[in-house]
């Protein structure tokens, strides 16, 4: 028995499992995506989700886990998503009546890819995992809640709400709605692992630490003094809270901008930074001093960290290509927390 991840991207869910001593088989058919994979070691089959036929895994998937893309529905983007929500409502209806119209309600669509959002049944009608894990962005809520009510007529206990990946070890306030179903045991969100400003001991001493930050995970506490001069005679020091492999001349506070505009979201070190967009936005996630003034964009190795992969994992593609898989990818952390109370069923099962 095998986990499927269904629109598999560069490896998200894939790490979360690794974590956890477990791996999956992805389906994914981005050329860049599927050479990160490779290289991450990851097993994958490129195709195209909605046309692979699901019949071809029967009785060989215990876990199923999708992160369907979310361009149609993202505030980054022109939501279309909105506007084709009732032709993916009657695509879910539809399939868990035994109809598959997803050709013809496809064609309806402002934007084909909004329909994608209705794949992650199809494969569960069809294969009938022990469990399922999916994600997106919160404006598919309404989408995921008429899922899990079509899961829970099947069989499955269900549970669908908004997580924010800070409270997993995260260092970024990336808010994502999941939804978790199992047969075999009470589907129930993960138990958070950090809190905002930390949590004092309860009656049982048990406490949670504060959000990471950015200077937490990318190597510079803010505390941090730095002497620049002659080691021996001595230089002149000064504290930073920027990322110490890329320290300039400057003995400022660096601030994380995401966007462009005058609302654009400002971070300081010593914060998890705020939900990081790339795609057309790419140029604009940038560091920054305290008064404004440029410093440099965020490179390719500090994003990959604040969305919690390993600094080395091997991105491929140009540069825009790994900006956009580190994006849209479900940060580690994240994933494997989710997974952690699932796959035990899976794995009983299987035994």
């Amino acid at each position: 028995m095998t986990v499927l991840d269904l629109f598999a991207g560069p490896g998200g869910w894939s790490e979360g499992l690794r974590a956890l001593g477990l791996r999956d088989i992805g389906i994914e058919t981005d050329s860049a995506a599927c050479a990160t994979r490779a290289a991450a070691g990851h097993a994958t089959i490129r195709a195209d989700v909605a046309a692979y036929p699901s019949t071809a895994l029967l009785r060989k998937v215990s876990g199923l886990i999708a992160s369907p893309p979310c361009q149609t529905f993202s505030a980054a983007g022109l939501r279309v998503g909105n506007v084709d929500r009732d032709l993916c409502h009657q695509g879910l209806d539809d399939l868990a009546r035994g109809r598959d119209t997803r050709a013809t309600l496809r064609a309806a669509c402002s934007d084909p890819r909004s329909l994608l959002v209705v794949e992650p049944l199809r494969y569960a009608l069809d294969l009938r995992p022990d469990w399922i894990a999916l994600e997106e962005v919160p404006a598919v809520a309404p989408l995921f809640e008429h899922t899990a009510h079509l899961l829970a007529g099947i069989g499955y206990s269900t549970w669908t709400g908004v997580l924010n990946a800070a409270d997993f070890g995260v260092a970024q306030t990336r808010r994502r709605v999941f939804l978790i179903a199992s047969r075999t045991r009470p589907a129930l969100p993960p138990e958070p692992t950090h809190a905002d400003g930390g949590t004092c001991a309860d009656l049982f001493g048990a406490s949670l630490p504060p959000w990471l930050t950015m200077g937490d995970v990318l190597g510079c506490l803010p505390s941090e003094v730095i002497t620049r001069g002659n080691h021996t005679t001595g230089g002149s020091r000064f504290p930073t809270t920027g990322p110490s492999w890329t320290l300039t001349g400057r003995a400022r506070s660096w601030l994380l901008k995401v966007g462009s505009r005058p609302t654009a979201t400002r971070r300081r070190l010593d914060q998890p930074a705020s939900t990081l967009l790339f795609g057309k936005a790419m140029n604009h996630v940038a560091w920054i001093d305290a008064d404004g003034t440029p410093i440099r964009r965020l490179t390719v190795e500090e994003a990959a960290i604040l969305q919690g992969f390993p600094a080395r994992y091997p991105w491929a593609g140009s540069r825009t290509k790994q900006f956009e898989q580190i994006g849209n990818a479900v940060p580690a952390p994240l994933a494997a927390a989710v997974l952690r109370p699932l796959v035990p069923a899976a794995l009983e099962v299987a035994a």
